[in-house]
């Protein structure tokens, strides 16, 4: 059986978000029913404050700084009026980080062969400078400039399967080609954040890294599997990555409110499966899940069961 980790951290469920908000602590409480029974065959990680030249590595120090502050101060908006927070929202994405770059290390070292790290809040739409989306710091994209610089890696693939276009992560690295961006997501002209058209290529030297996916609403599992076989195999085949890492947002399920998107739950499981195969072909394996959306409380203990089941090779 394939050594698999899971990041979990009690921690995680200190960010609250207030009345009405999607990304709520009991997210993870579901996630935690879904793997629960898998517990005895999981290797499990626990987080820690990282050094902050990781998160500097993504992120102006200036807007550490802005985010630091505004929880001391103990506001309840940031950036935009998606990013509602406490006054334990720096130090929940703060030991999100530092648990995936902990996670990521294990990988490295061979202490396990891939993982899943269940964090909040998410990371794929910050920008450098700006909080989106529900998200305050790029946890995938820290996660990639941490195997560049630490690990020497050369060729960073990553899989952003969230209903919602990963725009912080593609500005990020979009003149980057030692970073394979892929999504697939819900059409932005009828998706937030708006990002992640056909033509969104990347930029100067990392033209051609960039590769997006869109999806009409109202589709489904057939779409999604064209679009892989037409679009993501082929890159992957010609970069190679050495490491990949996946932005794994479940709101493109069809019982998610959050996107007109109508992927079943066997339609995730062949995604992953398939992301699996081609890490077993490139990349020795190495693979490090990162969760992103995912708002069905309903549905979001099976999606994760499968998706840890498939990390284990069951």
């Amino acid at each position: 059986m394939t050594r698999t980790g899971l990041l979990f951290d009690e921690r995680f469920l200190l960010h609250t978000t207030g009345f009405n908000h999607p990304e709520v602590p009991e997210r993870l409480e579901a996630v935690y029913r879904g793997v629960a029974g898998l517990l005895p065959k999981l290797t499990t990680i626990r987080a820690h404050r990282p050094e902050l030249k990781w998160i500097e590595a993504v992120h102006s120090p200036k807007y550490i700084w802005r985010l630091e502050e505004a929880c001391l101060l103990g506001l309840s908006e940031f950036d935009s009026p998606d990013n509602q927070m406490c006054k334990d929202t720096f130090e929940t994405a703060l030991f999100a980080v530092g648990g995936i770059i902990a996670t990521v290390k294990l990988v490295m070292e061979c202490e396990i062969d891939n993982a899943f790290c269940a964090v909040r809040p998410p990371g794929h739409h910050a920008e450098v400078n700006r909080a989106l989306g529900f998200c305050y710091f790029n946890n995938v994209a820290i996660a990639a400039r941490y195997l560049q610089t630490e690990w020497g890696i050369q060729r960073v693939g990553i899989i952003d399967f969230d209903v919602h276009h990963g725009n912080g992560t593609q500005h990020i690295f979009e003149d980057n080609p030692a970073i394979f961006y892929y999504s697939i997501h819900e059409h932005p002209s009828f998706s937030y954040p708006g990002t992640g058209r056909e033509f969104e290529k990347g930029i100067g030297p990392g033209y051609g890294y960039t590769l997006n996916s869109p999806v009409m609403p109202y589709t489904g599992d057939r779409e999604y599997k064209e679009l892989l076989e037409k679009d993501l195999f082929p890159a992957f085949e010609g970069f190679k990555p050495e490491v990949i890492l996946v932005s794994a947002g479940f709101d493109a399920h069809t019982d998610d409110n959050m996107s007109s998107i109508k992927l079943s739950t066997d339609g995730f499981s062949w995604m992953m499966e398939k992301i699996v195969e081609m890490a077993d072909r490139y990349s020795r394996g190495k693979i490090v899940s990162i969760l992103e959306g995912g708002y069905s409380l309903r549905r979001l203990p099976e999606l994760i069961k499968n998706h840890v089941e498939i990390l284990l090779r069951k």
